[in-house]
């Protein structure tokens, strides 16, 4: 039976999936690293929708089409900056994950792309991001049967290594 959790190295604009996760800031209205990549490969359609949903808390999801996108939905998040662990970051990243599971349960997805979310600019650290999202991950399919499969996409080998890893180091889930 095959892993309902993969760890990848790539693009994340690129993912043939139902759905990716966008590590969004609060305006929802674009920016850096993955957030300035899926809002440039989707057009500027997909920040017209966004304007129209008035920001979003951190450790909420909302979701929007696609639009260029191979993915025909995006849920966007916003992860936690990082403040020496003590402001509920742990909590808050793990939160991300969980809402944007229960979000694609809710639309009826069977796949999911999630990036490292808040290890960029918002300086979380890698390792204990990624315990936090495998945990959040494996936590949400024990119980719920979609997403069928969810793909943790790294943008470099040292994130795909650190995902690897937490991954390796848990029990694998099967279909």
């Amino acid at each position: 039976m095959p892993a309902r959790i993969r760890v990848i190295q790539g693009d994340i604009t690129q993912q043939q999936v139902d759905a990716i996760v966008n590590a969004a800031n609060n305006s929802l209205l674009g920016g850096g690293g993955v957030d300035g990549a899926i809002h440039r490969v989707a057009g500027p359609a997909l920040l017209a929708e966004c304007r129209q949903l008035n920001g979003c808390a951190t450790g909420e999801a909302k979701i929007t089409r696609g639009y260029n996108l191979p993915a025909k939905w995006v849920i966007h998040t916003v992860g936690p900056v990082w403040q020496n662990g003590e402001q509920g970051e742990a909590e808050l990243l793990a939160v991300c994950y969980r809402n944007c599971l229960a979000l694609a349960a809710q639309y009826s997805l069977r796949t999911i792309a999630f990036p490292s979310i808040s290890t960029g600019a918002y300086g979380f650290p890698l390792v204990q991001a990624a315990k936090i999202a495998v945990r959040e991950i494996q936590s949400f399919l024990a119980i719920d049967s979609l997403p069928k499969t969810v793909t943790i996409v790294c943008f470099n080998d040292s994130v795909y290594q650190q995902y690897s890893n937490s991954l390796d180091s848990t029990i694998p889930l099967k279909d």
